[in-house]
């Protein structure tokens, strides 16, 4: 996740970079599919969810245990997520079980369950923040989301949250069908009151792999990061609060240093770069991990064709620290990169971007990623060392088992 405004406090009263304390693994934000079971259809659903029971799902005690085994690990942050994780019949157990020991605990939701009784029990639990999926407004949403009146029951939900007390973000994917829209939905933050505003850009996986014809073409792209900046810095300017992120494409960290470029002494350029580089871009496998609704363990939610191992024979933490092949290889500082991506200049910002893009299109998790929207003069590379990726159409190899360096 790349924090817009974060960065943006950066440029206006620059501080120091924090280091980090301790040594040993870095203990990663958590992001639990807890069921894929769902009441909408989403068409860049990554775990292609269902309004349908799916067998093999995580018992009551299987999921108890490896709450417990978060706990004795220090996982500090955890996404409670789906399908509709409030689909999962033991949803608040589990939630109040991980209460206590997690500085920061989450709800990725479709929102439109958010009400009622459901509504007070999430507060009652204290989730930290809730975040709700909105894909446009009205009938753009609706058709995103499969289902008539999604729209207004996930407003509903915002609703319900911010009555609460409760901190609000929503999450917006980005394609070619609902770009125009960004504006719309910047305006309905400010309407009712939203905290947060995340802007996923579609990764390939999951029904999002089906439909990545409908990926936002590089303009729009561009177009869209112009409008976040611009906003999040005049945000920033008048002391206004909504709090803008992206995710899914660190290429959005470099965007946004070249326009500091022609606007910040050199100072604070340097300072905006060492934090850049003390965020250090994409984090699958280091700093983010997954566990999907069968209890399997992926670097992040979109490598559903990666495993780890699973918690049903392994705990979690002693998956995570072990030697898996490739989350070593994700985990290392340069990543083996190929491609544009291999002889970018920025490296060490973006971290080789979004791997599983490169993956689904071209068999290979270490070429260049199709979704950096960035020239070549952007990334430092000269027009004519630049490779052609070749959409993928044979056997996919194992991933695990690359280790071309």
């Amino acid at each position: 996740m790349f924090r817009l405004t974060e960065y943006m406090h950066q440029l206006a009263k620059p501080t120091p970079v924090r280091t980090r304390r301790g040594s040993g693994a870095v203990k990663p934000v958590v992001i639990w599919n807890l069921t894929r079971r769902c009441n909408l259809k989403c068409r860049h659903c990554y775990t292609v969810s269902a309004d349908v029971h799916f067998p093999g799902e995580l018992t009551h005690e299987q999921a108890m245990a490896n709450v417990a085994d978060m706990e004795d690990f220090g996982i500090y942050a955890l996404i409670l997520s789906g399908g509709e994780p409030l689909d999962r019949f033991d949803f608040f157990d589990i939630a109040r079980a991980a209460r206590p020991f997690t500085r920061m605990l989450a709800l990725s939701t479709n929102g439109t369950k958010i009400h009622g009784q459901n509504a007070d029990r999430v507060e009652e639990i204290g989730f930290d923040y809730v975040g709700i999926s909105i894909d446009g407004i009205g009938a753009t949403n609706d058709w995103f989301r499969g289902v008539d009146g999604a729209f207004d029951d996930a407003v509903r939900g915002v609703r319900e949250c911010k009555r609460r007390g409760i901190k609000v973000g929503l999450r917006f994917t980005l394609t070619r069908d609902n770009a125009e829209q960004l504006p719309d939905l910047l305006k309905l933050c400010d309407d009712e009151g939203v905290d947060k505003f995340y802007l996923s850009h579609l990764v390939y996986a999951g029904r999002g792999d089906k439909n990545r014809g409908e990926d936002a073409v590089h303009d729009h792209t561009r177009a869209a990061l112009d409008l976040l900046i611009e906003r999040a810095w005049a945000d920033v300017q008048a002391g206004r609060h909504l709090d803008i992120v992206t995710g899914n494409n660190d290429a959005d960290a470099v965007y946004l240093m070249r326009w500091a470029q022609e606007r910040f002494d050199p100072a604070r350029i340097d300072n905006l770069r060492d934090h850049l580089e003390a965020w250090g871009g994409n984090s699958s496998g280091l700093g983010v991990a997954n566990i999907d609704t069968q209890g399997n363990v992926h670097p992040d939610t979109y490598w559903s064709d990666y495993t780890v191992g699973s918690i049903k024979h392994t705990p979690f933490s002693r998956l995570w620290t072990g030697p898996d092949p490739m989350l070593a290889q994700l985990r290392r500082r340069p990543r083996p990169l190929k491609g544009r991506c291999g002889a970018c200049a920025h490296q060490s910002i973006c971290g080789g971007n979004t791997r599983i893009r490169a993956l689904q299109l071209t068999g290979d998790p270490w070429a260049e990623d199709p979704a950096c929207y960035l020239s070549n003069a952007e990334i430092g590379i000269a027009e004519a060392d630049r490779l052609t990726v070749t959409p993928f159409r044979g056997k996919r190899h194992d991933p695990a088992h690359d280790f071309s360096l």
